[in-house]
């Protein structure tokens, strides 16, 4: 009986687990709300072919404690570099621009993860509600490493 109960308390603590949901937005939805509801702005700023992003969408975006932080204090944007997409957001329009025959990089892109003259994937950067940047990481960060980061910018 004792052995059931266990196994049926692991279920239980597994599928409440995997209910905590990472609430994504767009750029527009994000400055929308922001206006409505002033929040800072986290954009993680990826590619497709970087591996270190994705073993953060995999991992530090997956961990439960950072889903609750960004839930709860952020507005949270998962943003492909490489995306074709016109974006409106902040007054400006912003649009991809080819470097080659298959390749380029948004202009939101350049604008947000540029850091001593470069680019570098995956960047993770903060805006303030004003949209003006408060924080830029380039680097793969950990579940704890960004907990940390988002625990200073929420206080």
């Amino acid at each position: 009986m004792k052995k059931r109960f266990f196994i049926l308390l692991i279920f239980f603590c597994t599928i409440a687990s995997g209910f905590a949901q990472l609430k994504t937005y767009s750029f527009e939805e994000a400055e929308k709300l922001s206006k409505e509801n002033p929040k800072p702005i986290v954009i993680f700023i990826h590619t497709s072919w970087c591996k270190y992003c994705k073993m953060m969408e995999n991992s530090t975006f997956k961990n439960s404690e950072n889903i609750t932080l960004l839930n709860d204090y952020f507005y949270f944007i998962s943003f492909n570099a490489e995306s074709k997409e016109d974006i409106h957001f902040n007054n400006h329009t912003f649009k991809f621009k080819p470097n080659g025959l298959n390749t380029g990089i948004h202009e939101l892109a350049t604008a947000l993860a540029t850091i001593d003259s470069q680019v570098v994937y995956p960047t993770i950067t903060i805006l303030q509600p004003d949209f003006s940047i408060l924080f830029q990481k380039h680097s793969f960060l950990n579940a704890k490493e960004l907990a940390t980061i988002l625990q200073k910018i929420k206080e």
